[in-house]
């Protein structure tokens, strides 16, 4: 036990960065006919159309609806601050949110959360809001961004203040979806990891990402020191860049070898395959900022997913058991 103690004081406030869309979560158990309805799979990670505006007022009327801070990125760090446990405040979170009653929702469950988060508020759009349609074991995700769509990279990311906590930073997280709204600030964030010889991770997040945003995605990927992704997401981002192989472990080795900034890492490719895997990056973020083995950061991803998939929404229990 002593070894971990001795571990956990490299640990330091805002370790590690993170950068995304940050969205209240509102979730409800819905039946076939609500899927159908608005054209839903079972299983999906999709953006809202205008199709969509009223099933966001139809989830909440629902009697049984509950409210999480998420948005991917937000939901990665979160949980890797809960694995972490102390100090508070190791992740640092950027996004924007709108100056309403859903952005001070979600400013009061960062904070419960221990994450430091440093939102860009604006009053143009609302507060973004993710509802999860869940049926049986399967969650159908409808994202609709709005204020998560405003974030300005000149307005906030290159602010004095709000660099130095990148700057403070040793690890660096970012999911695809990002791509869509402010590839620029990736890049700035990735450039910077990459001339310091510090960690960047991204996460493919959603097959749509690779076939929609294979530009900007293909941009950041030389500055990728890890590249997390499930088996569908692997297998689309193949098929936009031409592999010719539908074979997983192939696919991982072709990523890796894709061209990379800094040589002195050689780029780590996690690809899982499984029920609701990609939780396992933010359990395997967590033993990452703790400067563990690849060996432990994957214990620890299998860990969290665990934990994870066996409840409702992006929940944990008090304290993780892990050791």
């Amino acid at each position: 036990m002593l070894i971990l103690e001795e571990e956990k004081k490299k640990t330091h406030e805002n370790t590690l960065f993170g950068m995304g869309n940050p969205l209240l979560d509102i979730s409800a158990v819905v039946d076939k006919d609500f899927l159908d309805k608005f054209g839903l799979k079972p299983n999906d990670q999709i953006l809202a159309e205008d199709k969509h505006k009223a099933l966001f007022e139809e989830i909440v009327k629902r009697n049984k609806v509950e409210y999480h801070a998420g948005g991917s990125t937000q939901n990665s760090v979160k949980i890797a601050q809960w694995m972490i446990q102390k100090p508070h405040k190791v992740a640092t979170f950027f996004g924007c949110i709108g100056t309403d009653h859903f952005g001070e929702i979600l400013k009061k469950k960062a904070e419960e959360a221990h994450v430091d988060a440093h939102y860009y508020e604006q009053n143009v759009e609302p507060t973004g809001t993710c509802a999860a349609c869940i049926t049986g074991d399967n969650r159908s995700l409808v994202a609709n961004l709005a204020a998560a769509n405003c974030y300005k990279k000149e307005k906030h990311l290159d602010l004095d203040s709000n660099w130095e906590l990148v700057k403070k930073a040793k690890v660096y997280y970012i999911a695809g979806f990002f791509l869509t709204v402010s590839p620029e600030s990736i890049l700035k964030v990735a450039k910077h990891a990459s001339d310091n010889n510090k960690i960047f991770c991204m996460n493919l997040s959603a097959p749509f990402i690779s076939q929609f945003f294979k530009e900007p995605l293909m941009m950041i990927m030389p500055y990728v020191d890890i590249l997390f992704g499930n088996e569908t997401e692997a297998a689309t981002f193949a098929k936009e860049l031409g592999f010719e192989t539908d074979d997983i472990a192939e696919i991982a080795k072709k990523t890796q070898n894709l061209p990379k900034e800094n040589t002195k890492r050689q780029r780590v490719v996690v690809f899982t395959q499984g029920k609701d895997d990609t939780v396992a990056t933010v359990g395997f973020l967590s033993a990452l900022v703790q400067e563990h083995a690849l060996e432990e950061c994957i214990r620890a991803g299998h860990y969290a997913a665990n934990v994870i998939i066996r409840r409702v929404g992006c929940t944990f229990p008090e304290k993780p058991d892990f050791h």
